[in-house]
């Protein structure tokens, strides 16, 4: 009898255990499906896979049963709101524009009215409901707040302004001559403004963030557009073109379509740059192709000197037409998004390259010891950089002339080096040239804690690396030359050789970005 009621009472506490391990799992996938309702939240765009297409991520209520019935009405509104800010999120997470933007304007009036929509479901005063109704309106928030962000930051407006200088230098300097029927002056200030305004966009510091490496990006290929054109237009200018009417009859009709070219050429500079209104990318497309019917259909056989110049028309517009596939230019993430690309990766093992290198030159020049010159290995280098193909991408571009600055800035500590450690002064050395090679003497030292320099611009050392540079500027404009043509030309040397070093430790300290 007791044995049957033991056995009775161990059958008991085992069934108890089971199903309160039971209710006990079956409240833990509750919980679990209740706290993933509407997945992780919002990251801006972090978890993107931006390098590639997005991928199809299947929504949590589709995986899971949420605490509720699916068919409870609250539940079936909010997963009606979160197909659609589902929809809005890759918008947001690329959108690189101004708050004065129709699509940003667009954007927000959508989240604004999800948010509204969210704030209207019924809870009907219920915990569960209520903390995914919380959940909800977090996520569109999170996405209303990162299209602000990114629309407002201060590169995003450092990118503005640049952008609103290139404007106004190609309005002044050539939209605006070719409108009025003059004569656009292409010299080399105007080419040197435009690489000056391209230098410094590329500096324009992104934070990683998609929609502010997308619209630096953007500025940049039209920036660039810009620049291939004109430069061209300088290169065309030095043709003996057009030819004289008299030579044969179809020199008349290629004569007519170059001055078609020119207006096109001014009406592409100005659709690149956001100065034409009513002309559109796909309007001048059909006018070059026109030109381009028109100039096939000429009989040239039998006159190489006029197929030639056929030719080259031809060519210049060809060269236009490649520049108005730029509408969707930098939708394509791999466009700006760098950090894999082929041409990067080279220019980087370079870079690594260089560092081994240059610790080695100090290491040696720390011990006394000039023999290690590792100039042959530099040059090679530098042959390697030119050959890297840039795909004519700014920022590539970009990453490529500094690691050319870093070997030149070897190299050149390495020649002033030899040139010291070679220096015999004679008797009658002016004052004034020895004091410029006291000044060099100086900078040499100094370039070696620059090239060895791994800080901050907040830094200590920065600051005093940064004042010791500019005294020794000072010293040298202190240099009375008293006329001797020799001094004048060695100072005139070592005051670009210092600038050089102050602008090399400048790079060094600007954490540029790809």
């Amino acid at each position: 009898m007791s044995s049957d009621l033991h056995l009775t009472a161990y059958h008991y506490r085992a069934d108890f255990k089971m199903e309160r391990a039971a209710r006990n799992k079956k409240r833990s996938r509750a919980k679990r499906r209740k706290e993933s309702l509407f997945g992780k939240p919002f990251d801006g765009g972090k978890r993107m896979d931006h390098g590639g297409p997005q991928q199809q991520q299947q929504h949590p209520m589709e995986q899971q049963q949420p605490a509720y019935h699916p068919q409870h009405p609250a539940m079936m509104r909010l997963y009606e709101i979160q197909k659609e800010v589902a929809s809005l999120g890759p918008q947001v997470c690329t959108f690189s524009g101004l708050q004065n933007d129709r699509d940003y304007k667009r954007l927000e009036r959508e989240l604004t009215r999800l948010l509204l929509d969210v704030d209207q479901v019924d809870t009907e005063g219920k915990p569960e409901l209520q903390g995914a109704r919380k959940r909800a309106a977090q996520e569109v928030e999170g996405l209303l707040r990162y299209l602000e962000e990114n629309a407002t930051h201060p590169s995003r407006l450092a990118i503005e302004q640049l952008s609103y200088e290139a404007r106004q230098l190609v309005d002044e300097r050539v939209v605006a001559p070719q409108r009025a029927g003059g004569v656009t002056e292409i010299n080399d200030e105007l080419v040197d403004a435009l690489q000056q305004l391209v230098l410094r966009l590329t500096q324009v510091k992104t934070e990683g963030r998609v929609p502010l490496r997308k619209a630096r990006y953007r500025a940049l290929t039209r920036l660039c557009a810009v620049q291939d054109v004109i430069e061209g237009r300088t290169q065309q200018q030095t043709l003996s073109l057009p030819l004289s009417g008299d030579t044969h009859e179809a020199v008349n009709c290629i004569n007519q379509v170059m001055v078609k070219v020119s207006v096109a050429r001014s009406q592409l500079v100005a659709l690149l740059m956001g100065l034409s209104g009513r002309d559109s990318c796909a309007h001048l497309s059909r006018i070059l192709t026109e030109m381009q019917v028109e100039l096939d259909a000429l009989d040239v056989s039998g006159n190489a000197v006029i197929r030639n110049y056929r030719k080259q028309v031809v060519e210049e517009i060809n060269g236009l037409l490649k520049h108005l596939d730029l509408e969707g230019e930098g939708d394509d993430t791999r466009r700006y998004d760098l950090a894999q690309n082929n041409s990067i990766r080279e220019i980087e093992g370079v870079r690594a390259h260089i560092s081994h290198l240059r610790e080695g030159v100090l290491r040696h020049c720390v011990m006394g010891d000039l023999s290690f010159r590792p100039k042959a290995e530099l040059q090679g280098l530098l042959t390697q950089l030119d050959q890297v193909d840039t795909a004519r991408n700014p920022c590539i571009r970009e990453a490529r002339r500094r690691a050319v600055v870093e070997v030149q800035a070897v190299i050149t500590f390495l020649d002033l080096r030899e040139a010291l450690a070679r220096r015999q002064p004679g008797p009658n050395e002016h004052p004034s040239h020895r004091a410029v090679w006291q000044v060099l003497g100086s900078l040499s030292e100094l370039q070696a804690q620059v090239l060895g320099f791994d800080g901050k611009r907040v830094d200590k050392s920065y600051m005093i690396l940064e004042e010791l540079l500019t005294k020794q500027l000072l010293a040298l404009d202190a240099v009375d030359p008293q006329g001797d043509e020799t001094t004048k030309v060695a100072r005139k040397q070592a005051v670009k050789f210092a600038q050089n070093i102050l602008n090399y430790l400048d790079m060094k300290t600007d954490e540029w970005e790809y």
